[in-house]
């Protein structure tokens, strides 16, 4: 298959330079299956394979781009699609930068992360991951939803500056179970995130979901008073966090249209705790790695903050080219970002609720509806949602009803923050729209910020 497909790309640059057109071609090909679960029964089982190529036609400060899903044996089909964006050039309005095409200077493949019997798994056994991740949890008014979604992506790049390809192939999994209470209208959840099959563990989710199913069954729901809380965010909302930050943080194409919270006089400058270190780190193949962006590139270990201190901007090509700066490696379809495990030895959920307290701790797993209120001061909000638990210093345990957070991650990741865990995991943050992205960040399994305020609190779940 690698042959055909870079075969393929040979064959569509040397008629790209027949025909006199400058021209890049990004091939993506996908293999995803789908396993979803509603009202403990599978509700939708499916699988499909696409190709797709995208086709941009360079003319001086002009550029067009045409994208056709197709297939490896229509060759004829893709040279019609650069005749199109040929075409399409012709007509485009000029930039106010000039664009920059790659010169890879040699061909690189990388198929490090991909593993082929994560890729290949079968229905069967796909549905007995289910099945052991939630025996005995089931009842008839406890019901059981959630996906596994799980495949292989491949994408690979050649343009008419040089005959040299990039190529690269990885293999991912996802799963999200949810235990939700017909009557009573709670729910509590359990994620996983996997790059190899060796990684799939359902046990350690059937023991996340046994403890919340004991507590939200045995202790007393309660609204909770508004208030400042001393809160335990879980991995899962660390890594929305995250990716917020990322969309409005240290993104240099937001910072220069205004909707960043970062300034480039912050550079070098104390912003978040000094317990805070953020890594891009496309060696971690759990994040689906790119080890070479799209304009060839070499990535390595990127830091962006430092005991909390800022260190740099990312900066994709082409914002790179309209702002007149150097590129930083960044040019991929996501980064792969690691904020390091701190001092404060917790792994579980159950370590957590057992560890002394001398304050109430109110822990906050999953972050629902998450949005920016304003991004140039990187204020989000977003409710609580999925097995949140107010942990009383007096040792009790009482399951809240969804709150609302509504903070500057200023505060959420600056001086407020207590510890943050040693153990790190994996947070699969991939969407199921367009074309497969498997994306991952890594992140502390908990991490303490005390102060927050709660600007709601709800009579029910």
């Amino acid at each position: 298959m690698k042959d055909q497909i870079l075969q393929t790309l040979h064959d569509l640059r040397a008629y790209a330079l027949l025909k006199g057109v400058e021209a890049m071609f990004f091939y993506h090909e996908e293999d995803s299956y789908l396993m979803r679960f509603a009202n403990s029964a599978i509700s939708l089982n499916t699988n499909e394979h696409l190709i797709r190529l995208e086709i941009t036609a360079y003319e001086g400060r002009k550029r067009a781009s045409y994208e056709l899903i197709t297939d490896l044996n229509k060759l004829g089909e893709m040279k019609q699609g650069l005749d199109i964006a040929a075409e399409m050039v012709k007509h485009a309005q000029p930039l106010s930068y000039q664009p920059t095409l790659p010169l890879y200077p040699a061909s690189f493949a990388d198929e490090s992360g991909f593993d082929s019997t994560l890729a290949a798994l079968s229905n069967e056994e796909r549905l007995a991951f289910f099945n052991e991740a939630v025996a005995g949890l089931e009842t008839d008014e406890i019901k059981l939803s959630g996906i596994f979604s799980n495949g292989s992506n491949i994408t690979a790049q050649i343009d008419t500056r040089s005959e040299h390809t990039q190529y690269f192939r990885t293999s991912d999994a996802q799963v999200n179970i949810v235990l939700a209470h017909s009557l009573l209208k709670w729910e509590i959840t359990a994620e996983q995130s996997a790059y190899r099959k060796a990684d799939l563990n359902p046990q350690s989710l059937r023991r996340d979901l046994a403890f919340l199913r004991e507590r939200y069954q045995n202790d007393s729901p309660e609204q909770i008073p508004l208030g400042k809380y001393d809160i335990v965010f879980g991995a899962t909302a660390i890594g929305d966090l995250l990716s917020i930050m990322n969309w409005v943080g240290f993104s240099g194409g937001a910072l220069k249209r205004g909707y960043s919270f970062l300034t480039e006089d912050q550079l070098g400058k104390k912003i978040f705790s000094d317990q805070f270190n953020l890594t891009d780190d496309p060696t971690r193949l759990e994040t689906f790695p790119y080890q070479r962006d799209i304009m060839g590139l070499d990535r390595g270990p990127f830091p962006v903050f430092e005991q909390g201190v800022f260190k740099s901007f990312t900066w994709f090509q082409d914002d790179a080219d309209e702002f007149g700066v150097a590129p930083t490696g960044h040019t991929v379809m996501h980064k792969s970002l690691v904020i390091s495990g701190g001092e404060m030895e917790v792994s579980t959920l159950e370590e957590l609720v057992n560890l002394p307290r001398e304050n109430d701790l109110l822990y906050i797993p999953f972050l629902h509806y998450m949005n920016l209120v304003n991004p140039s001061k990187g204020l989000v909000t977003a409710s609580s949602r999925f097995g949140a638990l107010l942990l009383k210093k007096d040792g009790s345990v009482v399951v809240p009803y969804n709150v609302r957070v509504t903070q500057s991650l200023l505060d959420i990741f600056g001086e407020k923050v207590a510890w943050l865990a040693k153990n790190q995991v994996v947070n699969n943050t991939s969407s199921s729209y367009g074309a497969r992205n498997p994306t991952a960040v890594i992140v502390p399994a908990f991490m303490r910020v005390n102060d927050l305020e709660i600007s709601h609190s709800n009579t029910s779940y």
